[in-house]
């Protein structure tokens, strides 16, 4: 589009020469009435992946839905969160976990610029919003020289701190800053200029900035020797793809600039809607970027948004708002598990019509899609949103969400589960989910012990309704694959001797694969469901009907108290009793040793790492002595051995050591403690050996993220157990995650030659580096990882005055930008910095505004 049809389109889409497409506040309002019933009393949003302090992003996004759909006062509590009890600074500096120890110096600048934005959208004064200058933060955090002049940044005010942080933001924050300064008429040149840098010659933002080696000199170049890129200069280092959500921010950003009289922006204006334009897909939608290519309602809302605020492409408009209202809850659902759910949006339309039978499955996934859907739906820009021009509260009449009867379901074999979810702030209703009953082969024998592994039996194929969609993402794919391969829908089997047996570890594992995908939920809980059964955990933990006496197995009974963990109102009692039984086999030097004939002997650091985990979600007193049992084993390197019975060693082995830090970074869940809790207790010896465990993973990834076995050929188990350890530890493995869906064959498993059938323990054990991320991030998960590196000195157990002149780790620095990845480490605020793309839909596509 030449620039000159651009300012057409835009004039005649102001005078009314064409018709508008129109929006929909009315779906809008029912959605954001849904988003507001899912805020606590004090107007917080639990955080998926770390309870250290609430969700804040989301919330703010929740704020921009309210508002764009005309039910702004909906969201009041957030803003007198955030404005009026003075707890906005929690989120955009360090200063909300480690209150009252000066790290309040330490500026997110992204998160700024999102709190920038968040005061002018709630009509609260910017310059004084939970008791700062949020216009002066916002600009004081773009740099104004050096290798990072005019990027919004991470930085510190106190030059004690300065080596702690690292400069993490994306072109989103970015976009935030421009948006939310073109609001206050302060147009920032430097910060415009940078973010132009960002968009490739196809019109296309990425998400990240990134760094390159050059033989430049100046102060523009890092003392490393790189420098950052623009778009097109990371294209040969695979730091530039497409991303639909970047670039929808990237032009709702430069579009406000231009209203706010910035000039010479047409031109990347034409090409990045161009770019849009001709993104949408067949059925309406618009998907993200790497790993959320698909199309979505979250991303589909942003994009739709923006072109509405350029006007003239009212057929795509209106396609991607049938789009989002394809997967959104609505009067029809009255009768169904969706009853009490009206107005919320799906991910996508697939995941709406599934939910019909089974309610809604991982709330926070519905509430990031929602909250950017809505702005399609409303269609307002964020310029109209920073500058107050949005419909007023009363301009559509209130929606009604009342649900209706409960609704009256065919008859099961098995007995309904009553839950009770949340209708409206004051309102609540009962939804009756009906769940297929779990094989009749539960209890069956496993595998005689000791004995060779067997072949797996694939299932029966069974009539099946065809697929709405091919699932187009990797993680969708190799998540597709393993549901395919449980018999009866919830176990493996495999043959040995001419005999089928059930696989149980086989079968707990695919839980945990799933829950690091975050896709295949209904499937993952049926098979949590056949693992629970009393005849299953009499088989997998105790023997039955192998052992002579009474037996039981560490190992078995810590993945069952795991796997139980993620549905505790459906098994509380089970998981009580999983923990005694845990508990009975933990010796007093903090081992665990199991009884019976057939009693695993072996003291594998996977073993340990797996009851030490299921201990700490009991909030066992005792689990310290398990973890220091792990301690004393490292390594001089920062690695672990393969067995507990080796100490004193000089290195140890990669995959334990991958493991290990599972156990060294887990803490206890939403439902047990926060995070600074989780805290206390923790030996500077622990926290040190996570930085040393990390470091040695870190060395051995290349630049592309794989690990190489000693044929010098890329080990994609391996891969994906260091990229998943990094993840743990709070490091993006998103490079490992691409190279690990090359693995995938046509079937979406995993294939270790070309030609050959998918492999499916191979496949079960990629799963969550190609998610890049761990169970341990799943919604609903019984532990969390606690820290996030580097580490800053409170985060240390001791946190003291003189941990706090402690320097990070120089491998973090270093290491990264050897591998080309500066924004591999995060702020290391815990888990609240959700800054790095999200691989699976349980984070779909990530905050729409995060740094």
């Amino acid at each position: 589009m030449s620039t000159v049809v651009a300012v057409v389109a835009l004039s005649m889409a102001s005078t009314g020469t064409t018709a508008a497409a129109e929006p929909d506040r009315v779906a809008a309002k029912a959605a954001t009435q849904w988003l507001t019933s899912q805020l606590g009393d004090d107007g917080t949003l639990r955080n998926p992946l770390n309870d250290a302090l609430p969700d804040h992003g989301l919330m703010i996004d929740l704020l921009y839905a309210a508002h764009a759909s005309g039910a702004g006062a909906a969201a009041e509590p957030v803003v007198d969160y955030l404005d009026d009890q003075r707890h906005a600074s929690d989120y955009f500096t360090w200063d909300g976990l480690l209150p009252g120890k000066g790290f309040d110096a330490i500026i997110v600048g992204g998160y700024a610029a999102k709190v920038l934005v968040a005061a002018e959208v709630a009509g609260r004064d910017p310059r004084s919003f939970g008791g700062w200058d949020m216009v002066a933060e916002t600009k004081a955090a773009i740099m104004r020289s050096g290798p990072h002049k005019g990027r919004v940044s991470s930085y510190s005010k106190n030059p004690d701190f300065a080596d702690f942080v690292s400069n993490d933001t994306n072109i989103f924050g970015q976009a935030l800053a421009v948006i939310g300064l073109a609001g206050v008429a302060d147009n920032d040149q430097l910060a415009i200029d940078k973010l132009v840098t960002q968009q490739c010659a196809e019109g296309y933002f990425r998400i990240f900035f990134g760094v390159v080696p050059t033989t430049e000199v100046g102060d523009h170049v890092l003392p490393n020797g790189y420098k950052l890129s623009t778009c097109d200069e990371g294209k040969p280092f695979d730091q530039s793809a497409p991303d639909n959500d970047a670039t929808a921010m990237g032009l709702s950003a430069l579009l406000a600039a231009r209203e706010a009289g910035a000039t010479g922006l047409d031109a990347p204006i034409d090409r990045a809607v161009a770019y849009l334009s001709g993104a949408q897909t067949a059925g309406g939608g618009w998907g993200g970027g790497v790993l959320t290519e698909a199309p979505n309602t979250n991303s589909t809302g942003l994009v739709v948004q923006v072109l509405t605020q350029v006007g003239g492409h009212d057929a795509q408009v209106d396609a991607g708002m049938a789009y989002i209202k394809s997967a959104q809850v609505g009067s029809a659902d009255a009768e169904n598990a969706l009853a009490g759910d009206i107005g919320a949006i799906a991910y996508n339309p697939q995941e709406y019509q599934a939910a019909k039978a089974t309610g809604v499955s991982g709330v926070d996934t519905w509430i990031r899609a929602g909250a950017q859907a809505a702005l399609g739906l409303a269609q307002i820009s964020f310029y109209d949103l920073v500058t107050g021009n949005v419909p007023d509260d009363g301009e559509q009449p209130p929606i009604t969400t009342t649900p209706a009867a409960t609704p009256t379901s065919a008859p099961t074999t098995s007995a309904p589960v009553t839950e009770t979810a949340t209708a409206t702030r004051t309102t609540t209703v009962t939804k009756v989910v009906q769940r297929k009953p779990v094989s009749p082969r539960a209890g069956t024998q496993a595998p005689p012990p000791n004995t060779p592994p067997g072949q797996v039996v694939l299932p029966v194929p069974t009539p099946a309704e065809p697929p709405t969609a091919t699932p187009s993402t990797p993680t969708a794919r190799l998540a597709g694959y393993l549901a395919a391969r449980l018999v009866d829908g919830d176990h493996i089997e495999v043959t040995q001797d001419g005999r089928t047996f059930v696989d149980y570890d086989g079968t707990a594992d695919v839980v945990f694969a799933l829950r690091a995908l975050g896709e295949q939920q209904e499937a993952a809980d049926s098979t949590t469901r056949f693992l629970l059964d009393p005849a299953s955990v009499a088989a997998y933990a105790h023997g039955v009907p192998y052992e002579p006496s009474p037996a039981a197995y560490a190992e078995p009974l810590a993945k069952l108290r795991l796997a139980a963990g993620f549905l505790p109102d459906e098994f509380g009692k089970d998981i009580a009793d999983l923990d005694l039984a845990l508990t009975e086999l933990r010796t007093g030097d903090g081992t665990f040793v199991d009884t019976g004939k057939f009693a695993d002997a072996s003291e594998a650091i996977e073993r340990h790492v797996w009851a030490t985990t299921a201990t700490i979600a009991a909030s066992d007193s005792d689990a310290g002595k398990a973890v220091q049992t792990l301690l004393d084993r490292q390594c001089r390197d920062g690695t672990f051995p393969v067995d507990l019975s080796v100490t004193g060693c000089g290195t140890g082995d990669l995959t334990a050591t991958a493991v290990a830090i599972t156990a060294l970074n887990a803490g206890r869940s939403a439902a047990k403690s926060n995070s600074p809790a989780n805290r206390e207790g923790w030996s500077p010896k622990r926290s040190t050996a996570l930085e040393a465990a990390a470091a040695a993973l870190n060395e051995k990834s290349t630049p592309d993220g794989t690990v190489r076995g000693g044929d010098g050929q890329v080990d994609v188990v391996l891969t994906s157990a260091v990229a998943t350890a990094r993840t743990v530890a709070g490091l993006d493995s998103t490079p490992s995650a691409r190279a690990l869906a090359a693995a995938l064959g046509p079937d979406g498993g995993v294939v270790t030659r070309e030609g050959t059938d998918s492999n499916l323990p191979m496949s079960v054990s990629v799963a969550p580096g190609l998610a890049a991320r761990s169970w341990l991030s799943a919604e609903h998960s019984p532990v969390v990882a606690v820290l996030r590196l580097p580490l800053r000195p409170a985060d240390r157990a001791t946190a003291t005055a003189a941990a706090a002149t402690q320097r990070v780790p120089a491998w973090m620095g270093a290491g990264l930008v050897g591998l080309g990845f500066l924004l591999a480490v995060t702020a290391a605020v815990a888990a609240r910095l959700l800054i790095t793309r999200n691989a699976n839909r349980k984070n779909p596509t990530r905050e729409v505004v995060s740094p």
